[in-house]
């Protein structure tokens, strides 16, 4: 990959990565024997609960003629696609009836399976592994279990708070994600009396470590410009106060304020819905300000803010990236970017060939910018 260059055009493989864990909803939005529609690297998905209020996913195609099994009915166990009646298992997806059959014909009905995918709820959201497509005019069978567990958002005691919010953004996951690990875009696009203005931009020096799969922003004081430092010195002294911030493939970053016995931690995932579009979900966990009522509603208003300042960032570029221009990325403020689309390449690389994964940051770096 050219070091100054962003890909122009990004191939299907390289945009979307297959064998993850994806938010796929809310978890509060499936209810009952509801099924949900959902989307996740362009494969429809019907969402429901069975009658232990355990989460399912199926592929919202009925594998006999192709109906979304979205519009049929749900009993809490099975899945009535409304072209024909077949019924599925919610949690399997395996078929358990096809009512135009006779008492002679002898069709093995529990070979057929509708797709389902392994789906786990966890920090209010509902997760759905997505594995690697299957060969064209491959059927559907039993489902196999994910390699790894689902990502969770960091927490250091048994009580605290928990709040999320999402936003769509019209664009790629490469740009949603590369905008999210940006550090040179805060004084220019998250501008607010409350948080820090264009004025307080200064020389940062931050030292970067790899990690599996990803790469981390080691254990630093935050930025001293910005609210929440200030707010946490009324926990903790200035020295004791750092950030980590982590970015795992596929989508994933994570960051952890610590204050002593105080903390503050979120895991941001920017999904991709389609080829084109991608949703930024962000899951915020503290034990600091319990005491206040309304804590999380005023960390929400914060997190909002911010979110959609980027999603407007976001709309305003893609109006530029119609027109395919020429793009690049520069040392040191885009260095994460350029390690995000080695981080790619790499992953692909080591799956076609069935080697180990290399990693495109040797060793510990420091990177320096103006923010």
């Amino acid at each position: 990959m050219n070091e100054s260059a962003l890909p122009q055009r990004e191939i299907p493989d390289s945009l979307m990565l297959h064998g993850f864990w994806y938010r796929a909803l809310p978890a509060r939005q499936v209810r009952g024997n509801q099924l949900r529609k959902s989307m996740l690297l362009e494969t429809p998905l019907a969402i429901g609960r069975d009658r232990q209020g355990q989460p399912f996913a199926l592929q919202d195609a009925c594998p006999h003629r192709g109906m979304p099994l979205s519009h049929g009915c749900f009993d809490g166990q099975q899945v009535e696609c409304s072209y024909h009646g077949w019924r599925f298992d919610g949690r399997t997806g395996q078929c358990q009836l096809i009512p135009s059959l006779t008492a002679d014909q002898t069709l093995k009905i529990d070979r057929i399976y509708a797709a389902s995918y392994v789906c786990e709820e966890h920090d209010e959201f509902i997760w759905v592994f997505i594995p690697e497509p299957a060969p064209p005019g491959a059927g559907s069978t039993k489902t196999a279990q994910p390699p790894m567990p689902v990502p969770r958002v960091p927490t250091f005691s048994e009580k605290y708070k928990l709040a999320y919010l999402s936003a769509d953004l019209p664009c790629t996951v490469d740009h949603g994600i590369i905008g999210l690990m940006d550090p040179a875009h805060g004084p220019f696009v998250h501008q607010a009396w409350w948080w820090r203005s264009r004025d307080s931009i200064h020389e940062k020096h931050k030292h970067f470590e790899p990690i599996p799969d990803g790469f981390r922003m080691s254990a630093h004081t935050p930025s001293s410009n910005s609210a929440p430092y200030k707010l946490l010195r009324l926990y903790a002294e200035a020295e004791s106060i750092t950030t980590t911030i982590d970015f795992v493939l596929p989508n994933l970053r994570l960051e952890t304020i610590r204050a002593g016995k105080y903390w503050f931690s979120s895991l941001t995932t920017v999904t991709p819905i389609t080829r084109s579009h991608c949703r930024i979900d962000v899951v915020a966990a503290w034990n600091l300000f319990r005491w206040v009522p309304l804590a999380p509603q005023l960390l929400k208003f914060v997190f909002a803010k911010f979110v959609e300042q980027d999603r407007q960032t976001m709309e305003r570029q893609s109006e530029g990236l119609k027109h395919n221009p020429h793009l690049m990325l520069i040392d040191d403020a885009d260095r994460p970017a350029k390690w995000y689309f080695g981080l790619k390449t790499a992953c692909l690389e080591a799956r076609k060939t069935g080697g180990a994964m290399k990693h495109p940051l040797a060793g510990p770096v420091t990177l320096k910018w103006r923010s």
